[in-house]
């Protein structure tokens, strides 16, 4: 038991050691200087040298190595003198020192080892001590440190396999550490604290070797363009190889080692720091100088790129972009002998949507096409495809064959995917043989990206103002809280309110923004899409992962508490406030009361929105962690799911006792038996219990079931026509409790959000019914058409410029609403912030085949109906396949009569795809231009298993 309490201090008092930033203290107080905010934003020993001085360094120093020794001594305190938990302890102390501190640790393993053991250590020293005098490189020193310490540690000690085991991680724990993080040293020598400066310089004066496009490069130090051509580079892609002066570096060594001729020309490329980035592309603001074929000409042409960057149109070009004034790296390259040449975007910057790769090309150099001297042949050629990229459309004809031009389009599209789907602005040359990439980097007009994909399941449909009002700031807050959960401070800046716009009244996420806080965050860029959608997803970006892990603890803190957090909210908070606000007589309230009200709703939709984002995201993660299949979850609890058992149950009764049904008369028939009294009792309790739902429960514009009863009885009479729904296995539901529970709490805050929602619609239009009577608004729906903030100006009579202006207001709105919605086919991507009208981009159905996301497992064959909307339903059986633009909760009667479902927008946990599964129907979401590309009547098949549509009979 003592050995285990050692192990448990050893775990928690190491890592809290290396983590405090005892560094960063010494010089904040010697040099006021916050080493988190300078430099590389390391808190290291190298960091306080450079920037503090050599008192500050020799500080550091002491700080750390006494770290490292307190580390061994805390070991010793449970266990013997030497033993492997000393080294335990180095290992835990260097991952509080970098996931907390910030630091390598390289200090506190070099004195902590020597108190472990001396021997090892010294000799170790003395070798390195000896190496950097004859070397004089760091990193062939550091590395060679890290190998050599445990060999020795494997030699001495050949029958402790533990502790060899511990020492070769320990090594290979720093050695992977160095290649996280950036080093202060590799800084400019000119721009270090004086007294150091000569000292620096001589450590990095073996340091400046020949820096190639072979190794990984920081963007913060060789500039964005020789950095990303290094990414592609080591991705395989086909890059000229190069040579790269870094900012501040002697050029001499690399004139030396280089070559030109006239045979061999070189050309010599800016890659300035904050060039190529996805804030400013600084095209044409820099030098590019060709054709270098001396040494003396390379020298003049180095000068001549690094002055570029002073050029008056440069430095005005930054102040314009907000861009900070850095420095610049040189990139030399051979030259290649261009056949034909020039760029490709991978998407339209013009059109700014559309699945169009636009591709200028000449014969000859590439610097012709950005130059703009040579007008170039222009080509767009269309392509769609994930995996396997395939051509749907070429336009454009010339001189450059057509195999190359698609060539380049897959070219530009792949790096497009590579860079997490921001478009690409490619500069490429084919030499007969080879196509070269010369460039690459952001589109910066197309961004940011906008999704429509997640945004349509969650608020699908044309969006009223009010509406919008409301709902923004409530996700966009929420999400806002999230992020700052896990990324602390650095969320300070963020508006959060950019995260979400509308675009044609429809509603779509910012997937660029989204994108990088989930980077920050440790997680791949797509996270979102995969959890809510179940799209595949990329690796985690292991760097930030672990630099983020503490506090993405305390987002699983928070998933795992969420239940017992629901529950003291749903008895203390949820249920007092909606037994309130069912107890109010409110078409006697107000306007003044009725904003109170909707101030009451607002607070709980608040804390609602909450739980209806962590739990079905806390729901997908435990189910992809598990590997539960969606077949073997019970979604009962949820409300669509729940009220069309009740309305089934309540069907299949009223068979029993109406032998001979008339759909005409089956509430008149039910009327005439005391049995059936009994069932439009039930029945009328059924629609109470569930008359906030609707055909669209996220918009509050939208009639809920309470307002319109007769598309209840509607349903009600449809299923008591049809055949009675499959009944499920149940006994593999429940089993997979883990899921479950937070499928069952998804289901419990669907509820409340939803009733919350259906609130809030009754109080505005109980405050719309006094506007009207005073002739405030002029016909019913006006109140939709403004803005939560104007409803208060006017409630509160604040504002007599927006009552005069009321009327014109809200027609320019209604007019704007109604034109927005006869748009069939939006984009599900939207780039840039100004989007042009839609245009319709070719969909490829030459082999009839559409692909979504498998949804519903099981096959289906029928005819094609088109439903928009739930005022078009009219005759539904099991030999319909029926065609949707979204499901809500309110749709549920509907699919379940039909023998299959298709959707534009989706994924697995929209309501149709819950329903479907439930009721054994088979089910593709996502499936994009259904509503357009399929009509009424059309045989298809399609496999919910797979996500695929097979057209059998396809009208063009």
């Amino acid at each position: 038991m003592f050995h285990l309490w050692g192990l448990l201090v050893i775990l928690i008092t190491c890592p809290l050691l290396g983590a405090m930033p005892l560094i960063a203290w010494i010089t904040y107080t010697l040099k006021g200087k916050q080493l988190a905010q300078i430099g590389t934003g390391n808190i290291s020993v190298s960091a306080a040298f450079y920037h503090g001085g050599k008192l500050v360094g020799i500080l550091a120093v002491l700080s750390e190595a006494f770290k490292g020794i307190a580390a061994v001594l805390i070991s010793r305190l449970f266990f013997p003198t030497g033993s492997l938990w000393e080294l335990i302890a180095l290992i835990a102390l260097v991952i509080g020192r970098y996931a907390l501190g910030r630091g390598a640790g390289t200090t506190n393993v070099v004195w902590g080892f020597l108190m472990h053991d001396p021997l090892i250590a010294g000799f170790v020293s003395l070798v390195a001590a000896i190496g950097l005098m004859f070397v004089r490189s760091r990193e062939i020193i550091k590395f060679g440190v890290l190998i050599l310490l445990p060999l020795l540690v494997a030699v001495l000690y050949s029958n402790d396999l533990p502790r060899i085991v511990a020492a070769f991680t320990l090594a290979g724990l720093i050695g992977w550490i160095y290649k996280q993080i950036p080093d202060d040293m590799d800084l400019p020598v000119q721009e270090a604290e004086g007294e150091t400066q000569q000292i620096m310089g001589y450590l990095n004066s073996g340091e400046q070797g020949i820096v190639t496009l072979d190794e990984e490069l920081e963007p913060e130090i060789f500039g964005a363009k020789a950095s990303t051509l290094s990414q592609i580079k080591r991705w395989g892609y086909p890059v000229p190889k190069g040579w790269i002066l870094a900012p501040f570096d002697d050029p001499v060594v690399l004139i030396d080692f280089l070559q030109p001729s006239t045979l061999s020309p070189l050309v010599v490329r800016s890659s300035a720091i904050g060039e190529d980035s996805e804030q400013a592309s600084a095209a044409g603001q820099y030098a590019t100088i060709l054709n270098v074929t001396s040494k003396q000409e390379l020298e003049e042409a180095i000068a001549q790129v690094q002055a570029s960057y002073n050029n008056p149109a440069a430095v005005q070009y930054r102040r314009d972009h907000h861009a900070k004034d850095e420095a610049m790296a040189v990139l030399i390259q051979p030259q290649v002998q261009s056949v034909f040449s020039g760029v490709a975007f991978s998407r339209d910057p013009i059109a700014q949507q559309g699945d169009a790769v636009v591709i200028e090309a000449v014969s000859g150099s590439a610097s012709q096409v950005v130059s703009g001297k040579v007008t170039p042949e222009q080509y767009r050629v269309f392509v769609v495809g994930e995996d396997k990229l395939t051509t749907l459309k070429f336009e454009g004809e010339g001189k450059i064959p057509q195999p190359l031009i698609k060539q380049v389009a897959y070219l530009a599209r792949i790096l497009e995917k590579r860079y997490y789907g921001i478009p690409q602005d490619v500069e490429w040359s084919y030499d007969g043989q080879n196509l070269w990439v010369l460039q690459a980097r952001p589109i910066t007009t197309l961004l940011p990206i906008w999704t429509r994909k997640i945004a349509a399941e969650v608020i699908p449909g044309v969006i009223h103002p009010l509406t919008w009002s409301i709902n923004l700031p409530l996700t966009c807050g929420m999400w806002g809280e999230i992020f700052t959960i896990v990324l602390g401070d650095r969320t300070r800046e963020l508006d959060f309110s950019n995260m979400a716009t509308l675009h044609y009244s429809r509603a779509y996420f910012n997937a660029s923004f989204l994108g990088e806080m989930f980077l920050e965050m440790g997680l791949p860029p797509e996270s979102l899409e995969f959890l809510t959608r179940g799209t595949k997803m990329s690796k985690l970006p292991l760097a930030s992962t672990w630099e983020n892990l503490p506090r993405l603890t305390k987002l699983l803190q928070r998933e795992i508490c969420l239940e017992n957090e629901f529950k003291q909210d749903y008895r203390h908070r949820f249920i007092p406030g909606l037994t309130r606000l069912a107890n109010e007589l409110i078409e006697e309230l107000s306007p003044n009361q009725l904003l109170t009200r909707v101030d009451l709703v607002l607070d709980l939709l608040n804390q609602a929105t909450y739980y209806s984002i962590l739990s079905p995201l806390s729901a997908a993660i435990r189910q992809a962690a598990t590997g539960v299949k969606d077949e073997q979850i019970d979604h009962s609890i949820t409300p669509e799911v729940s009220s069309l058992r009740s309305l089934s149950l309540l069907a299949a009764d009223t068979k029993e006792i109406l032998p001979d049904i008339d759909p005409a008369r089956v509430f008149e028939q039910l009327a005439e038996t005391p049995e059936g009294e009994k069932i439009l009792y039930e029945f009328q309790e059924i629609v109470e219990d569930y008359g906030y739902l609707s055909e669209l429960g996220t918009d509050i514009s939208v009639s809920r079931w309470k307002e319109q009863p007769h598309i209840v009885r509607q349903l009600f009479i449809q299923l008591v026509q049809g055949n009675e729904p499959p009944n499920k296995d149940e006994s593999k539901k429940r089993q997979q409790g883990f899921v479950q529970k937070r499928v069952d709490l998804k289901g419990r805050v669907t509820e409340i959000y939803s009733r919350l929602l259906a609130e809030l619609r009754w109080t505005f239009l109980a405050l719309e019914k006094i506007w009207l009577e005073s002739s405030v608004l002029q016909q019913p729906g006006d109140i939709f058409f403004l803005k939560l903030g104007e409803v208060r100006r006017l409630a509160a009579e604040a504002d007599p410029a927006l009552r005069n202006q009321l009327s014109e207001k809200v027609g320019n709105r209604r007019s704007q609403f109604q034109q927005d919605s006869q748009i069939t086919q939006v984009p599900p991507l939207v780039y840039g912030y100004n989007p042009p009208h839609p245009i319709d981009s070719p969909i490829d159905t030459a082999d009839n085949i559409l692909l979504g996301i498998p949804a519903s497992q099981g096959q289906a064959t029928g005819l094609v109906k088109v439903l928009r909307n739930l005022q078009e339903v009219g005759e539904i059986d099991k030999g319909i396949i029926l065609v949707v633009p979204y499901t809500d909760s309110g749709w549920a009667p509907i699919l379940i009569r039909a023998g299959g479902v298709i959707a534009e927008a989706g994924g697995k946990l929209s309501h149709g795809a819950i329903v479907a599964r439930e009721y054994g129907i088979p089910a593709v979401m996502d499936v994009r231009g259904a509503t357009y590309l399929l009509q009424d009547g059309q045989k298809v098949k399609i496999d919910g298993s797979k996500g695929i549509v097979e057209l059998q009979e396809f009208f063009t």
